[in-house]
């Protein structure tokens, strides 16, 4: 459909009366102009209490579920009535309580259990989004926009994963043609949830971290839309992070590749694989505030043009919550590239996200870095992946340090830069920071460096400043 534009408006941009009406202003603004799809997360913080009920029912906690159910209730019938005028009101809270009613079934349904079966999670946590897409189209309808809530599931087909489910496209174009494009066709705005979808034969499914970003990607891919406009509360992308780098400053443009690193490696942008669906279609995406409508954000493209290329690094960005696993043979009899090949498939095996790997030639020793959040996860399958190797003192017990922090320098103009790795490691030097690690792929776009944890946002300064990354003047 020509000049279709879909936009995503996050947990913040969705979390109280106020900011319903600021998305829902912003769908009708640019609806009056081109054909639009929204899509719309949990309001802020209702996906963490709808996770904590499940907990609490598989738990047996009556009290505890109750209390999060009737806090679930008050939130959403209170920003009903902010809402909407008291005509609809009535027809409005009798919505809501359908939905929370129904997520209420399904935690029931986990405490009689005393389990808590994936379709059955997918099914139940996708109930904040769906309650925010009844919200924000009934207050569209409320002020005479055409607008219709839409469960993801009718629209996104994908694998049965549940909780980490990837998007089928051929059959989610199927599916949008047949909902999605009948109501843009009677200029009727759909409003989708995010973060969910269902199996080719209907089971629910939620498409794990960066879902509803992911979901909006999807959307925009399987519809050919013109642009995916990506709603959240902060400017757009910047060079680093503003509470350590005061200069910090929005970056027009990214591409596709250098907004991918840098959330990987930490920046609070879009999700890697939110990207993927747009690749190939080469989607621009804008990454906007909707707490500042004055700023225009930052333009993702496949390619940047000559004038924000330039040369050296765009960005840096920084992780704190990581572990360095260090794998060393006890004799160089062992085979380096098996131990290495066993234990990338306990990774695999784990399925976390190594966010940098490094060895030696000689000893054949490794070490990578992980989120120490999966590091527990980890831990068990490169102990049962290696145990015989372990138990006959082929290898030397595994290192854990926690006490470290990654770095991560980023931007397409590096490539074939001379001596800015230098200039990187010399900036770092100059503070009396030790480099533990560093890692850099074949294409130049990334430059990681693993230092201790207390000199971490120290180098982050100091690299920001040797590059030049800081707002002129």
């Amino acid at each position: 459909m020509a000049d279709l534009l879909v936009m995503k408006f996050g947990g913040t941009s969705m979390g109280s009366a106020a900011r319903i009406r600021v998305a829902a202003e912003i769908s009708a603004e640019q609806h009056a102009k081109r054909p639009v799809v929204t899509v719309v997360s949990a309001m802020s913080k209702v996906t963490d209490l709808l996770l904590d009920s499940l907990h609490k029912a598989e738990a047996g906690d009556q009290a505890d579920l109750d209390e999060n159910l009737k806090q679930l209730y008050a939130r959403h019938f209170d920003v009903c009535r902010e809402l909407l005028p008291g005509a609809r009101q009535e027809a409005a809270l009798a919505g809501v309580h359908a939905l929370i009613t129904e997520f209420s079934r399904i935690a029931k349904g986990m405490m009689m259990l005393g389990e808590r079966p994936p379709r059955s999670v997918d099914e139940a946590i996708a109930i904040g989004e769906r309650l925010s897409a009844f919200l924000l189209a009934e207050y569209l309808e409320s002020v005479g926009i055409l607008a219709a809530a839409v469960n993801g599931a009718d629209v996104i087909a994908t694998d049965a994963v549940f909780g980490n489910a990837t998007p089928l496209m051929e059959p989610t174009r199927e599916r949008a043609a047949k909902t999605l494009r009948r109501l843009l066709n009677e200029k009727i705005l759909p409003v989708v949830t995010g973060f969910n979808g269902s199996t080719l034969d209907g089971r629910p499914t939620t498409l794990g971290r960066g879902g509803s970003d992911f979901s909006a990607s999807t959307i925009a891919a399987a519809l050919d839309a013109s642009e995916l406009w990506i709603w959240t509360d902060v400017d757009g992308i910047m060079t680093g992070d503003p509470r350590l780098i005061p200069d910090a400053r929005v970056l027009d443009e990214v591409t596709y590749n250098e907004a991918a690193e840098l959330a990987y490696n930490g920046a609070k942008v879009l999700h890697p694989r939110t990207l993927a669906p747009l690749v190939e279609r080469e989607i621009p995406v804008w990454s906007k505030n909707s707490f500042a409508l004055d700023k225009p954000g930052t333009k993702i493209v496949p390619s940047l043009t000559a004038a924000s290329a330039g040369r050296g690094p765009h960005a840096v960005t920084s992780m704190a919550d990581v572990a360095l696993v260090s794998i060393e043979p006890a004799n160089s009899m062992l085979s380096g590239t098996k131990v290495m090949a066993r234990a990338l498939e306990a990774m695999d095996r784990a399925d976390v996200e190594i966010l940098a790997i490094t060895s030696s030639s000689y000893r054949q020793t490794f070490c990578f870095l992980v989120r120490q959040t999966e590091l527990e996860s980890v831990m068990e399958q490169l102990e049962e992946n290696l145990s015989l190797e372990m138990a006959h003192g082929y290898l030397k017990p595994f290192e854990v340090d926690k006490d470290v922090g990654l770095i991560a320098v980023v931007g397409e103009g590096m490539r074939g830069t001379p001596g800015l790795a230098g200039r990187i490691f010399t900036a770092i030097s100059k503070r009396s920071i030790n480099i533990i690690a560093i890692a850099q792929g074949s294409s130049e776009l990334t430059i990681a460096i693993v230092v201790r944890r207390e000199g971490l946002e120290s180098a982050v300064k100091a690299i920001h400043q040797e590059c030049g990354l800081g707002r002129a003047g």
